[in-house]
């Protein structure tokens, strides 16, 4: 079976790319897991993010936004000494600071995924090139746009080059390799 070249042959990477990475995504919930993974990954391989997801999921209870919206400070600290977790307490903060913007949002819009998919017409954006391998980036106009409205919001850690992998790992981006099986099926789910 053919994937997406950055799999390898490493089973968290393969689960992830076979199952999520790339679905047209519209829970919120989820949303607001994949952003605040993004977060953490800052820096670090999307590999460390994936084999710590269940001491994250743990940290920010199961990525309740409701729940991490209303954190104290003094959470920082417990979350820092959970065996497991990613040792910044910026970014831990920035997760809680997210959460409450993404309330906000899902005030005014209804719901973070309906304000998200807002910007692409609720379709899933092909670029031309990106799937055969010929151009290769880390952000474009679209990141540009939603990462800065985002910041306008109060968001943060959320720059263009962050945002760029969660529209694809959210689905709003078909970057699927076309050799890959998940290329296919991701063009079918969103017609």
């Amino acid at each position: 079976m053919n994937r997406c070249s950055w799999t390898g042959d490493n089973p968290f990477l393969i689960e992830y790319h076979d199952r999520e990475w790339g679905v047209p995504l519209h829970d919120d919930q989820r949303q607001f897991e994949f952003l605040s993974m993004e977060v953490m990954q800052c820096g670090l391989s999307w590999l460390t993010v994936l084999k710590r997801r269940e001491v994250l999921r743990s940290a920010f209870e199961d990525f309740n936004v409701s729940k991490v919206a209303g954190f104290r400070d003094t959470r920082v600290g417990e979350i820092m000494k959970m065996e497991g977790m990613i040792h910044s307490p910026r970014k831990i903060r920035a997760i809680t600071t997210n959460a409450k913007a993404f309330l906000q949002i899902q005030e005014e819009f209804g719901s973070f995924s309906s304000y998200l998919w807002g910007f692409t017409g609720n379709k899933t954006m092909e670029y031309p090139g990106h799937a055969d391998g010929g151009i290769v980036i880390a952000r474009n106009e679209l990141s540009d746009i939603i990462s800065t409205d985002l910041k306008r919001r109060g968001f943060t850690f959320l720059g263009s080059i962050t945002l760029y992998a969660h529209l694809q790992a959210a689905g709003l981006i078909n970057d699927h390799e076309t050799t890959c099986f998940r290329y296919h099926q991701v063009r079918v789910e969103t017609v």
